[in-house]
């Protein structure tokens, strides 16, 4: 696989997104926007994930809607761009809640396409 197969962009999201849900573990909000090392990680984690996903070419979005490339997207530009001020209710909820159904969309996928 080269580095420009889309395939190689899943893996990555794939691989963030199961990083950010293992690192957060049991954490709440308020524990990771005190724990400044932990916050940053996982805000570089959901980074990540925005930048794989805007490396894959719309033609081989849209043939996973099961994706929502435009909320991943728009996250990491709302963090990169937004670097000031980071809602960590808002990164929480998006680890905790987000983030497993893509982890389980992107396994999938691969699963399949690795058959």
């Amino acid at each position: 696989m080269s580095r420009h197969d889309p395939l190689v962009r899943f893996r990555h999201m794939l691989d963030y997104a199961r990083e950010a849900v293992q690192m957060a573990g049991e954490r709440t909000s308020a524990e990771i926007e005190k724990n400044r090392q932990l916050g940053l990680a996982l805000i570089h984690l959901v980074e990540l994930i925005g930048e794989a996903a805007s490396q894959v070419p719309r033609d081989i979005q849209t043939k996973y809607p099961q994706i929502p490339w435009p909320k991943i997207i728009s996250t990491r530009n709302r963090l990169i761009h937004g670097y000031d001020y980071v809602d960590y209710d808002i990164l929480f909820d998006t680890i905790k809640n987000d983030l497993p159904p893509l982890i389980e969309a992107l396994a999938n996928i691969l699963k399949k396409k690795e058959q």
